[in-house]
């Protein structure tokens, strides 16, 4: 089995008016007569990648790709400090898989959401299991509001230098201010330097907790100011409102997945999803595989991690 699957270009791609001015690009890659599997990017507002397509078999699976709201190649695009949130929400985000759905002329679909990704999958999948053949989710959240805070505040202490550097550019004299709503109020400033220095704060921040690894560079996309803005708008925004999700609401809904089958795979040493939430969806899902990888962090190119990620979509390959 290879570690991953070689690199393919979209058979079919456009764009969905899903109503309140939005309009999301998609794609399909792989076999077009294949098993459906939609892949829900992270962030929120991270946009999807070439390279998540290389997880499924190409000969198996439809691959279905699209960037959420306001990202990545969606319109309008939420860089532009101009262009409102206030349709851009975890249930408007669930109207979406949902149309998309229904234009790809797609009955049922193996779900894979990663990092935020997952904690989407897990309401879409919480709300429409019967649309959902499987359900794999790797660096899962569960979308706690102490989770939400862990992730901005608590991790600190393990990267004391960088979170001393993301708390002053927050501009916060409290010593438990809400760094979230700090920034998120930074980036809705009139002044574009103000914005474009709190872009570029929140990414610093957001590279130097995403590994445990001290060789890592940030990926290179922290390096578009465009992106470091439409990223950090997006998450602030979410996580500001914790997600439009009621606390524990994941792992109290999950339950209703009993007839969904599915995996998690989870480093052990995930700093940014910590393994204790993963665990806890696992008791409270009836049947879900749980895949603990030893020595790995937030990172799917951590050694471990791309392996059994495909490992757990592979065997949901049938059907």
């Amino acid at each position: 089995m290879p570690d991953l699957y070689p690199p393919i270009e979209p058979y079919d791609h456009g764009m969905l008016d899903v109503g309140d001015g939005q309009s999301l690009y998609w794609e399909c890659c792989g076999n077009a007569a294949g098993l459906p599997a939609l892949v829900l990017h992270g962030g929120p507002g991270s946009g999807c990648t070439p390279g998540v397509r290389r997880l499924f078999d190409p000969a198996a699976f439809r691959i279905i790709l699209f960037d959420q709201r306001g990202c990545g190649r969606s319109v309008p695009h939420a860089g532009d400090a101009a262009v409102s949130l206030a349709a851009n929400t975890t249930q408007h985000l669930i109207a979406d898989i949902e149309a998309l759905r229904l234009h790809l002329g797609v009955e049922r679909w193996l779900v894979y959401g990663s990092s935020w990704g997952s904690a989407l999958g897990l309401a879409y999948a919480e709300q429409q299991p019967h649309r959902v053949s499987a359900l794999v989710l790797s660096h899962a959240s569960v979308g706690r509001f102490a989770d939400i805070h862990w992730l901005y505040h608590g991790v600190g202490r393990y990267f004391p230098e960088a979170w001393e550097r993301f708390r002053a550019a927050a501009g916060v004299d409290e010593p438990d201010a809400n760094l979230i709503a700090a920034y998120h109020r930074l980036l809705g400033d009139p002044d574009p330097e103000m914005r474009a220095r709190a872009a570029r704060s929140w990414c610093d921040w957001e590279a130097a907790v995403i590994s445990i690894d001290p060789r890592h560079k940030p990926p290179e996309r922290y390096l578009d100011p465009r992106f470091r803005m439409v990223f950090a708008r997006i998450v602030t925004h979410y996580f500001s409102h914790n997600c439009w999700l009621e606390d524990g609401q994941l792992l109290r809904d999950a339950p209703r997945l009993a007839n969904v089958p599915g995996a998690i795979v989870q480093g052990r040493l995930d700093l940014g999803s910590p393994l204790e939430g993963p665990w806890r969806l696992a008791q409270a899902w009836p049947g879900v595989e749980f895949v603990v990888v030893e020595q790995a962090g937030h990172e799917t190119t951590t050694p471990g991690m791309l392996e059994s990620i495909v490992a757990a979509i592979d065997r949901f390959a049938s059907g």
